[in-house]
C-alpha cells in the first residue's frame, strides 16, 4: 500500500479550470488533467521565477518532490500543446475546512469557530468551499 500524500500548500487557484484549442469542438478533443499542486508548481517556478528550493518551501514539500511535481506538470502541458488536447486543472473539489475566493482566487483554511467565512485577503464573503491542500 503506498504512503499517503502529504498536504501541499497552494496560494491561489486558477482563473479558469479548462483550456482548449480554438476551433475544435469539445466532443472531438482528448483531455490532459493537471493537478492543482502541479498548477501551483508551474506558477511558482515558471511564472514567479522562484528557484526550486524556494518554491518547495512555499508548497511545504521537499525540493526533490517539487522537482517531480514540476516535471510532471511541464510534461502534461507540453502534451496538451503539441498534441492539440484540452487542458483541465483538477483538484478543486471541496475539502473540509478550506475555502476558495472567486474574487481574488485566494485559498485558505477556514475555522468554523471564527463564524463568517470572509476571505482574509479581500474580505469577500462570496468564497465557497474549495481546496488548499491536495
Amino acid at each position: 500500500m503506498p504512503r499517503p500524500k502529504n498536504p501541499r500548500r497552494v496560494a491561489a487557484g486558477p482563473v479558469a479550470t479548462y483550456y482548449k484549442p480554438r476551433g475544435i469542438p469539445m466532443s472531438a478533443l482528448e483531455e490532459v488533467g493537471v493537478d492543482l499542486d502541479e498548477f501551483e508548481a508551474l506558477r511558482l517556478a515558471d511564472l514567479n521565477g522562484l528557484y526550486q528550493r524556494q518554491a518547495a518551501e512555499a508548497m511545504g514539500v521537499s525540493r526533490q518532490t517539487f522537482a517531480r511535481i514540476l516535471e510532471s506538470a511541464r510534461h502534461k502541458v507540453a502534451e496538451a500543446l503539441v498534441g492539440g488536447k484540452a487542458l483541465r486543472i483538477e483538484g478543486l473539489e471541496p475539502a473540509a475546512g478550506t475555502r476558495y475566493c472567486p474574487t481574488c482566487r485566494r485559498v485558505w483554511v477556514h475555522s468554523p469557530k471564527s463564524g463568517e467565512a470572509a476571505c482574509p485577503a479581500c474580505g469577500s464573503v462570496s468564497g465557497g468551499p474549495g481546496t488548499a491542500e491536495t
